[in-house]
This record gives C-alpha cells, structure tokens and sequence, in this order.
C-alpha cells in the first residue's frame, strides 16, 4: 500500500529538504529454501530535522523497513524492488564500499539489543571513537571529548570515566545510551532508532528521551523512530506510520493519529493493555516459597545490594521494580545462586539454600529456573527449538527419545505454538515473541515451581507482550508458579503482580500488596516511578519537564543511574 505523498509533504513548511524517500519498497525473506514477500510496497519521505515513528506489532516489519533505509536487508533478507533514495543516491544500487562511507558518517543505527551489539572485548570509548576517527571526522582526543559530554547530556553517571568500563562493566540501560552516544558521534544526516528505550527504567527513559530529541532537533537530523510503545512515540515523533505484515495500515500526523485512528487496527493498538490479574482473596502461606534474608551483594569491591530482604510465596507474582542498576537482576542473580552473596542467606521452602550454585544439587537447581529479557542472546541461534527445549529435559528429568520428543510436543503446546510448524526451526525463523514463547518453554522443561522472569515483555510489542502475560497467567493458575517478576514497566505491574518491592540503589524502599503500593500516599520514590510513566499525550515529555524544573513534579536528584 503506498502513502499518500500529499499527507507526507504537508509540514514542509516546518522541516527541511526531503533527505529520505523510499518507492514501492518490496523486501523478501527466505524460508524453507524459498523467497517470500514480507514489505509490500512501502512508500517513505523523511525531511531533516523530521521524526517519524513506525509502529505496529511484531513482524510488521518496522525493523526491516528501519534497515532497508540504510541499504540494508538482513541475512535471509533482500530488497527486492523500489527505491531507496538517501539525498538523492539510490542505496539499493550503491556498491558495499559506497554504503561503508554512509553507515556510521551520514547514517547511523541504535539497535534494539545493545548487550548483543557491543565488542565485549573492547572498552565503551574505544567502540565510541573508532567511527569518528575511521571516517576522518575527528582526532582520537577530540571524539573522546565529545563522547564525555554526550554521556553526561544523556545522564551516563561519572561520564568523564564510564567509557573506560568493558561492556559487561555497565547495566542494561547504561548501554543502551552508550550505544545512542555512538550513533551521535559523527552527527549523522538520518539515525534509525530501533527501540532505543526499551531496556531502559521509565525515570531514565525521561531523560534519554528528552537527549535524543534536543540532539535531534540541535543538528537538525533526520530520524527514523522504530518502538512499539505508542505513549514513547507520541512524545518523540513528527508522524506515525502503522505498519501490520508488511503493508502500510495508516499514518498520519501524531496529534492527528492518537486522538482520531481511522483504522481498527491503529484502535487496537492505542487500546492494548487491558488485562489485569484477578486480585487473590486468601492469605500468603506462613511459609514463603523463597526468603531473601537480609542479602548484601557486590562485584567486586562495588556493594550493589545492602541487607536486602524479599518473600516470594507459592502461587503468587512478585513484581520487582526500579530505576536501571538498582538492584533487581542482582537479586535474581543471588537467588539462582550466580553471585554468591556477601552476607545473608537464601531460603526455599524454609530449608537454606547453598549461596552458589555449583554446590546445590540438580534438584535445587531444576526447582528455580529463568526467563531472560533478550531471547536474541538466551538461546543458541545454531540450534533447533525441539533442542532448546529439550536440553533440560534431559539434564533434569533424564528424558530421551520418543519420550523427549513427544515432552517437546507438548511444551510447545502450552506455550501455543504449533508443534508440527516449530519443533525443528531454528532462532531466526521466529518472531520475537516466538522466541520468548521458546524460553518459556525452556524454563518449564525443568518442571519448576518458580521462575524468574527478567524483563520479559520489555522488548516485545504491546499486542504480544499482552499475549505472553496472558499465557504466564494461564501456566500459573495451571502449574501452581510462583513468578519474580523484574521490570520497568508500571502497566506489566498492574497487570500481573499480587505484590510489588521497589529498589533503589540497591535497597527495598517499599514493599506491599500491589494495591496498596500504587495507591496513594507513595513513597517518594514510587512517586518518582508513578510519575514517569509515559502518557498517550504528545505534550506530555515537554510538560513533565517544565513541571519538574518548576519544583511541582518529583525529580531523581543527581544524574542517572
């Protein structure tokens, strides 16, 4: 379906010179050994100093699009027909060694998953000026400046020192920005963001948010904005386009476009979020499924909890919450016996747990299991999901053959995806909510009574990360789980939780039943979360902002975490 090139034109009073124009864009994937058609005809203008955002539910094809501006298709992937105009060059037609002098100087990209996008073998500063120098934009003392002062504009802590940290030296959010810093090095023309906040805490997505688009609109750059949170774009983009399977569904102004959809589909996805978990009447158990007593943690030197308690009991959902690098997957992490704790003891089912992993017996292991937020970078892209699934099968319940398959089988059931489509795909050949589905799977194949699950609907789009909510409510009420569940995201919260801890710099500051955490009077922190949840309002960033300079909206004192 091709845009309407009127509608596209319409603000070019307020932005500048068409710098991207993409033609009856067509774009194939392969699967089984053939090519099929996954974008059908997309048309795209992009003007500088113009966002657009694209959104629409996994599998649309935001990504593809948002790398087919660069010249780009994924491997299994290729443009197939259409044009791809960057200021006034063909890319679908540049050689590789053209494209090389665009990507990184007049084009750059924020992947989605930041953990999978860094060299873990190289330093943050080291990755942040090999773009500047390489292109001959800079000197290596002149980018390293400038990576220090977008690191502090986007409220990287101790920004003079944290890019001489490794990758895994840093928290999921840190990165995140880092990468963003990168994508800023060269001060490029166009930057396609691909999900840019979604591994961030809401206070800081504030912040990040507010950087990306006073830099934006300081150097007048063109962007393409790819997220699957509406209230996020809402805030960042000039228009909306909706994508679904490919094909263009409706775009619009942004203003236009969340107070008046005109199509069922836009609708659906401004309405999402509407499960709740049916409030439980009974009281906890006397005895908690997992205690956290009094935990002290650290790597290394650097203390990341501090005399941290936490009751977890069966048939229930904790829901853990706070700002990047408070603490919450290092609990996780002490729980399943990772990161052995300094002081404190770990209790299930009254018994003490051993602190590191490698001294409780299979067992104690199969009982506690995990659901990562990256399904990109949990699984083995090398193996067949039947393998995924089936590896712990064999470890904890010593399941071969026949028996394992048809065990296979019937996970994938449960998680409802079609054994006879599934069983033997590889990684690549899912979607991104198949992918979690697959590591549902892979944490029940133990047969646990409680998973931990870290983020896992934060890099999923509302209509999905809906479905996988729904279904780990479904495996609860039929299994019996108990779930800890580590997020960012104020509506997950109020979907699924029975009971919430907030963390901050690595203490519970508040804990309850959910009703009562999100009922008022808050604690100030909590005030602070509640209050930097995006809202499906386009003035909304711009006026939290106004209102906490002005002292009348809670603030997080110093720079981010």
């Amino acid at each position: 379906m091709s845009t309407d090139s009127t509608t596209a034109e319409a603000g070019g009073d307020r932005k500048g010179e068409v710098i991207l124009q993409m033609r009856g864009l067509r774009i194939e994937g392969r699967a089984d050994e053939e090519w099929h058609e996954i974008v059908h005809g997309v048309d795209v203008v992009l003007r500088r100093g113009e966002v657009l955002g694209l959104i629409g539910e996994s599998g649309a094809g935001k990504s593809t699009i948002g790398l087919a501006a660069m010249g780009f298709s994924r491997d299994g992937c290729r443009i197939s027909g259409g044009t791809v105009m960057f200021d006034g060059v063909d890319l679908t037609k540049a050689s590789d060694e053209e494209l090389r002098r665009y990507h990184g100087s007049r084009i750059a990209y924020v992947a989605q998953s930041a953990a999978a996008s860094f060299n873990p073998a190289h330093k943050l500063i080291d990755q942040y000026c090999e773009a500047p120098t390489q292109h001959g934009i800079q000197p290596r003392r002149e980018a390293e400046a400038e990576a220090i002062d977008l690191y502090r504009r986007l409220q990287l802590p101790d920004p003079e020192n944290i890019g001489f940290r490794y990758p895994h030296q840093v928290s999921g959010g840190q990165l995140q920005r880092a990468m963003t810093a990168m994508a800023m090095a060269c001060r490029p023309d166009l930057i396609v963001f691909d999900e840019p906040t979604t591994a961030l805490d809401v206070t800081t997505q504030i912040e990040v948010l507010s950087a990306i688009k006073g830099i934006v609109e300081q150097f007048d750059t063109a962007a393409i904005y790819i997220t699957h949170d509406l209230a996020v774009v809402s805030q960042m983009a000039d228009r909306i386009m909706v994508l679904r399977y490919g094909n263009l569904v409706e775009e619009g102004y942004t203003r236009q476009m969340i107070q008046d959809p005109q199509k069922d589909y836009t609708r659906d996805l401004l309405a999402v979020r509407s499960f709740r978990k049916p409030p439980i009447n009974e009281e906890n158990p006397e005895i908690p499924l997992v205690k956290v007593d009094n935990v002290t943690a650290a790597y290394g030197k650097l203390v990341v909890l501090k005399g941290v308690s936490m009751e977890i009991h069966k048939k229930r959902t904790v829901a853990v919450v706070g700002e990047s690098g408070s603490g919450k997957s290092t609990t996780a992490r002490v729980i399943t016996g990772l990161l052995p704790p300094l002081e404190g003891e770990i209790q299930y089912d009254g018994q003490t747990l051993p602190r590191d992993y490698r001294k409780r017996n299979k067992d104690e292991l199969r009982r506690l299991q995990m659901i990562y937020q990256m399904a990109d970078t949990a699984i083995n892209p090398r193996q067949r999901v039947a393998d995924i699934i089936g590896r712990p099968l064999e470890f904890y319940l010593g399941l071969r053959g026949d028996e394992k398959e048809q065990r296979v089988r019937d996970l994938l059931e449960m998680i409802e995806l079609d054994p006879d489509q599934f069983y033997a795909r590889l990684p690549g050949e899912l979607s991104g909510g198949q992918k979690q589905r697959v590591c549902i799977a892979r944490a029940l194949a133990a047969e646990p009574e409680m998973i931990i699950c870290d983020e896992v609907t934060s890099a999923l789009d509302q209509l999905v990360a809906e479905e996988i909510l729904k279904l780990l409510q479904r495996l609860q009420d039929e299994l019996g789980l108990a779930y800890m569940f580590i997020t960012h995201d104020i509506a997950t919260v109020r979907a699924i939780a029975d009971e919430i801890y907030v963390m901050l710099q690595g203490e519970v500051v508040e804990n309850g039943p959910k009703q009562d955490v999100l009922s008022p009077p808050h604690h100030e922190y909590t005030e602070l979360l509640l209050s930097s949840v995006p809202e499906m309002d386009p003035d909304w960033l711009e006026g939290l902002l106004e209102r906490r300079a002005a002292g009348t909206a809670p603030s997080l004192p110093g720079s981010g975490n």
